[in-house]
């Protein structure tokens, strides 16, 4: 029984997000109020991780929240490998990041941005995208 849940939860993390929409605001909301519930162990979250196949992500850098709708990185560089947890996993396991990213995104209300990341705050959002597009560490 076990087995067949963590199954599930393992395909529906592979699949591939949709985009968002304006018809999306209660998913938002409810992203926020769980990266806030697990604050202590979690820097970021998307939506696929609560249940909503959605291109929805929260990243708290520690000075700010950031919610980014359709992210995508459109530029890399400085590659290294490094160790990444997650919620929706056990353990701890080895992946590939690039330390500069510049990521083309949607705010809450759909005005679109570019910015450029770095460090763990880049790290933070690669690892949220990758949930977006269906990739688990």
């Amino acid at each position: 029984m076990i087995k067949n849940i963590v199954t599930d939860i393992k395909f529906f993390l592979q699949k591939k997000s949709t985009s968002a929409t304006r018809l999306d605001a209660n998913i938002i909301k409810d992203i926020q109020d769980t990266l806030l519930a697990n604050k202590k162990s979690c820097v970021g979250m998307a939506a696929n991780m609560i249940g909503y196949s959605k291109r929805i992500i929260i990243v708290d850098t520690g000075l700010i929240t950031m919610t980014m709708l359709n992210p995508k990185i459109i530029k890399k560089s400085e590659s290294y490998e490094t160790e990444e947890g997650c919620l929706s996993l056990i353990g701890i396991r080895k992946t590939k990041r690039y330390n500069k990213i510049e990521v083309e995104y949607e705010d809450v209300s759909f005005k679109k941005h570019i910015g450029k990341f770095n460090g763990f705050t880049a790290q933070i959002i690669q690892h949220e995208i990758d949930h977006c597009n269906g990739i688990i560490i």
